[in-house]
């Protein structure tokens, strides 16, 4: 097991190390190269994982063909389709990676075992949704019927991680605007003021 995720374990607080020890051995790494899926839409979800190394985007198609990306997902940070992972059914969205990336994931039945072995896992599945829903906020507060300016100017102040590793046309999809708008956003904010 990787020494991220047993760091990232120990720095949440709740297990100890013994339960980090026994915790490890149901997580099972998996290496996804850019463009390789962790989740299909209209798949089953079965795993939950924890990304080691590299990053993932979370999407759905609409109906004319466009990814609506609705979140990234970095280093130490858990990534599934959470409600559908719990209820065993069909993902709404996919999960792809947007770098090579390696993501040490749980089948649904050992994490179950684990959350009745290790009791201290709901307190970490807790944090881990509180988080999630905290950033699904946070998204539709900044970036909900405001200009393309003032969302690429949000981005640029609290998520930077997004302009360095992110693909303009992903980042303009998440942030619902077109790929143009974005580049013109840039370029406001960018250009030097000319007296």
């Amino acid at each position: 097991m990787t020494d991220v995720f047993e760091n990232y374990l120990s720095s949440i607080g709740g297990l100890s190390a013994e339960e980090i020890n026994f915790s490890a051995q149901f997580f099972k790494p998996v290496s996804l190269r850019k463009g390789d899926f962790f989740i299909r839409e209209d798949e089953s979800c079965r795993h939950i994982g924890f990304i080691s190394s590299g990053a993932v985007k979370a999407y759905a198609i609409d109906k004319e063909g466009n990814e609506n990306i609705t979140c990234f997902k970095f280093e130490n940070e858990f990534v599934t389709s959470f409600s559908e992972f719990v209820r065993q059914e069909k993902s709404r969205r996919s999960i792809r990676a947007i770098e090579d990336s390696v993501i040490y994931r749980i089948t649904y039945p050992d994490y179950r075992h684990l959350l009745d072995q290790v009791t201290a896992w709901n307190g970490v599945i807790k944090s881990v949704m509180e988080k999630e829903y905290n950033q699904k906020e946070r998204y539709l507060l900044n970036y909900n019927n405001k200009s393309a300016v003032d969302k690429y100017r949000h981005v640029l102040s609290s998520e930077p991680i997004l302009i360095q590793r992110i693909a303009t046309q992903d980042l303009a999809s998440y942030l619902g605007i077109t790929p143009r708008s974005l580049t013109r956003a840039k370029g406001q904010i960018h250009r030097p003021n000319v007296l």
